[in-house]
């Protein structure tokens, strides 16, 4: 990236009021048909200039054509029944109604690389696209064929990497994987999780990243973030196998959470998308709060390698308090943008100085 401290969102932004419920995730679609299609293309224009109009420097889809970032993508793979249901435990944490894995899974066509090519047309910035990571979509459903979690991600990680091969064709800079299951399931996750991530990867020229945060926020969230203790240090477990990974850019949480910012210096040289907006709450972030975030942030990552971020998804958010919560990012990133700006001028002049 040529800015510095270029900014964008982990995932997924408000939708149009006439295209789904607001504030709700899963929420049904009020159009169909063609209508349906339309609408979603119209939302991707939408989207794409509220980011634009707040400074998004790395732009995504929003997640507008989806209803979930999990689920949206298994619904177009084989192997998977979503009329048999079964009631398992999310993420450890709350119990869900989730489709049942009945056969061999395998992706028979594309999912998103139709609309990625849409928003191509639309912007010369840096897309941003993020798919879900292999351990959690294993995660969010019930597997009745496989009946191994790590057999089920690896099968899922190829399918991935073929959407992320076609993703990277249609023009998407950075291929995102959100994995919040990395911060529950520790033992999985350096056993064959990160190595499931590779396989999702393998082949990409386009740079990668991970999104690990602590969920959108809503109430079960919330209530689990309650049983953490006074300091959230889940990602001291995962941080030393990703910093020797494959993987470009980790994007965690430090907004307005409990994660002591040291747990940084874990994943030293990688680039890193520091979640500097609290989604978990309606408040407004202060141009000044989110750049304190960002300086605290450079103790332990190098300002070419900060990517100013949202801590997580943000559509169960109002559109106006997510409108507003993404020109806060903006202009604090401007803000820390301007003083290292200045540092450097200041050094140059002293060593000319000193010449």
């Amino acid at each position: 990236m040529k800015t510095l401290l270029p900014t964008s969102t982990a995932g997924s932004l408000p939708k149009p009021v006439w295209l789904a419920e607001p504030e709700q995730l899963w929420s049904p679609w009020k159009l169909s048909g063609t209508a349906l299609t339309d609408g979603k293309q119209d939302a991707l224009r939408v989207t794409l200039q509220e980011q634009q109009t707040t400074g998004i420097d790395i732009v995504s889809d929003g997640e507008q054509t989806r209803q979930h970032f999990v689920t949206t993508f298994i619904e177009h793979l084989s192997g998977v029944d979503f009329e048999k249901r079964k009631t398992v435990r999310i993420r450890n944490r709350y119990d869900a109604s989730v489709p049942t894995v009945v056969g061999p899974v395998s992706r028979t066509k594309p999912v998103f690389v139709d609309d990625a090519k849409f928003l191509r047309q639309q912007t010369n910035q840096p897309i941003k696209w993020a798919l879900p990571g292999p351990m959690t979509m294993v995660d969010t459903l019930y597997d009745a064929h496989y009946q191994s979690r790590e057999k089920l991600a690896w099968e899922f990680a190829k399918a991935l990497n073929e959407e992320a091969k076609e993703l990277e064709a249609a023009g998407v800079d950075i291929i995102q994987f959100d994995e919040p299951a990395f911060n529950v399931f520790f033992d999985e996750v350096n056993e064959w999780g990160i190595k499931c991530l590779e396989r999702a990867i393998e082949g990409l020229n386009c740079e990668t990243a991970v999104h690990i945060c602590y969920g959108y926020g809503i109430k079960a969230n919330t209530d689990w973030k309650k049983t953490l203790g006074d300091e959230w240090r889940q990602y001291e477990a995962t941080f030393p196998s990703l910093q020797q990974s494959s993987i470009d850019i980790i994007s965690l949480e430090c907004h307005n959470g409990r994660v002591p910012l040291e747990v940084l210096e874990l994943i030293r040289g990688k680039k890193v998308m520091v979640g500097a907006i609290d989604v978990a709450t309606n408040t407004i972030e202060s141009p000044e709060e989110v750049a304190e975030t960002l300086r605290s942030a450079l103790d332990y990552v190098d300002a070419d390698k900060l990517y100013p971020c949202t801590n997580c998804g943000m559509a169960p958010l109002p559109r106006e308090v997510a409108n507003a919560k993404l020109k806060a990012l903006s202009a604090g990133a401007a803000i820390v943008r301007e003083e290292l700006k200045s540092q450097f001028q200041a050094k140059r002049a002293s060593s000319k100085a000193g010449l």
